[in-house]
């Protein structure tokens, strides 16, 4: 992760928390007192988030952080995988933070681990939206990764979508597609949104690079890839739940995409215990 990009955001959640002072922490503890600490899992699940987690303490500074895991491995309840030396102050202060991006993270991570392994067996690739937290997609795409998962476009300036309302605005699909050839750069692929056979065939038609199949039934999906035979990217997207992401992929589509991953998980417990003054 480039911290270049992410420090800004960390330190805003660290002023959102610590506008000016850690009253409790700092009227029970003196300025150099040294403790350790150990992070404990709660539950079964995917870690995802180390980096960030150690991130905090290290702007926060004068705290080491040994890890006993690695983003992306299975973590199990009692297990003990990280410790976490340093001021006891700064301990403190960053504990919420640190554990809030981690938690999340884990969360993401545990819940894309799951549609993923529902994938195993297709050639189907599991995709992230925009719909994640306000100034948080860049940690949530990561775990999105980390997951297994693959990321969609990051933000409006990373890719071309047309979708419903775009079509209306532009009176078409063909006129949609027209317009941003016009003023997008040729090295951008276009990605159309389409709610029948026969916004297909405009797409088709109008050299859409990404067909998204949107709020399709599985019969109607099945004849859109058919249709589509490789002549475009195929995406699924609309009501991909866990129980019915397994058939969607036996359409024949090359992605799938949910939102879900991002705005519906639960986030991992983890926890910093057993402190120990040094």
């Amino acid at each position: 992760m480039n911290w270049l990009n992410v420090d800004d955001i960390i330190r805003s959640a660290l002023l959102e928390d610590i506008p000016y002072d850690d009253i409790t922490t700092n009227s029970i503890i003196s300025k150099n007192t040294s403790s350790s600490v150990d992070l404990l899992v709660k539950e079964d699940g995917i870690i995802a988030g180390l980096d960030v987690f150690k991130r905090v303490f290290s702007l926060l500074g004068d705290v080491n952080i040994e890890l006993f895991s690695i983003d992306g491995k299975e973590v199990y309840t009692g297990e003990h995988i990280a410790k976490i030396t340093g001021n006891t102050r700064n301990i403190l202060a960053g504990e919420r933070v640190a554990l809030n991006y981690l938690q999340r993270m884990s969360g993401i991570a545990t819940l894309t681990r799951k549609f993923v392994k529902k994938l195993e067996g297709s050639n189907t690739k599991l995709l992230d939206t925009r719909k994640t937290s306000p100034n948080n997609r860049i940690f949530e795409k990561c775990a999105v990764k980390i997951g297994g998962g693959c990321n969609h476009r990051f933000n409006l300036s990373d890719g071309v979508l047309i979708k419903d309302n775009h079509i209306k605005a532009a009176g078409g699909i063909k006129n949609a597609i027209e317009l941003v050839r016009k003023n997008v750069s040729f090295v951008r692929k276009i990605e159309v949104e389409v709610e029948s056979l026969e916004e297909i065939e405009e797409a088709l038609e109008a050299g859409a690079d990404i067909i998204m199949l949107d709020n399709m039934d599985l019969n109607t999906m099945k004849k859109a890839v058919e249709m589509i035979n490789k002549l475009a990217l195929t995406e699924a997207s609309g009501n991909i739940t866990l129980e019915n992401i397994s058939d969607v992929a036996k359409c024949g589509v090359d992605y799938i995409s949910t939102g879900t991953i991002t705005h519906s998980y639960n986030v991992l417990d983890l926890s910093m215990k057993n402190l120990i003054n040094i």
